[in-house]
């Protein structure tokens, strides 16, 4: 069992991201993990995410029940409409699109991994290949109900939740040490604006500006 690196908040199992990058242990499925702050990046057999710092966490932070009319997306219909032209070729060279070997989630969060599954208008893009590296990230159309589960969830969970780019941001980071003994840098960050959720999962893969670059890219 891989043990905690430095810090332990809310619990991110190492076993739960090496499983989610794919081939490293084939039967294995990640646990969900509690909530967390940050952004980061990709790791292979997942999918993407960004970097990010942990802050305190907000046990009232929680998403604004009425979303205006700008606010509101179309869900897009290829990944490739979700980035910039810039952070799009950033990424491809980083790693493939959607590589069919790579299966992980863009959350560890047990809530928000139900309401992913539920059935709701979702398009997931993931970079990487299966390995110990690798990124996720699923945009979804939810409404002001479902939106405002999510951050409270979140927040119960230990995410860093505060008000950012727009909307609502809760943010994870854990570093832990894998069965190789190898750090594995952790992240989880999520975006409630509007009708969207945009959330990301990354396992040492760090893209800076990820998320600010789907906020920009989305919303104009």
């Amino acid at each position: 069992m891989p043990r905690p690196f430095s810090r332990r908040p809310p619990v991110v199992a190492v076993a739960a991201a090496v499983c989610a990058l794919g081939l490293v242990l084939a039967a294995c499925q990640p646990e969900p993990v509690p909530g967390a702050s940050a952004t980061g990046t990709p790791a292979v057999s997942a999918s993407p995410t960004t970097s990010a710092t942990t802050a305190p966490a907000s046990p009232t932070a929680s998403a604004s029940p009425t979303a205006e009319a700008g606010d509101q997306i179309t869900l897009p219909t290829a990944c490739e409409q979700v980035y910039s032209a810039a952070m799009l070729t950033a990424l491809q060279q980083r790693g493939p699109l959607n590589d069919p070997g790579v299966t992980m989630t863009s959350t560890q969060n047990v809530e928000a991994l139900e309401l992913l599954s539920s059935g709701v208008p979702t398009i997931r893009c993931s970079w990487g290949l299966p390995s110990d590296s690798g990124m996720a990230t699923n945009v979804s159309l939810v409404d002001s109900a479902q939106s405002t589960a999510i951050a409270a969830a979140l927040t119960d969970a230990g995410f860093a939740c505060a008000d950012e780019l727009g909307g609502t941001v809760c943010r994870f980071s854990q570093s832990m040490i894998n069965q190789d003994d190898q750090i594995a840098e952790l992240t989880e960050t999520h975006l409630l604006r509007g009708n969207a959720w945009v959330s990301s999962y990354t396992i040492n893969f760090d893209v800076p500006g990820y998320t600010e670059d789907v906020v920009a890219t989305l919303w104009g």
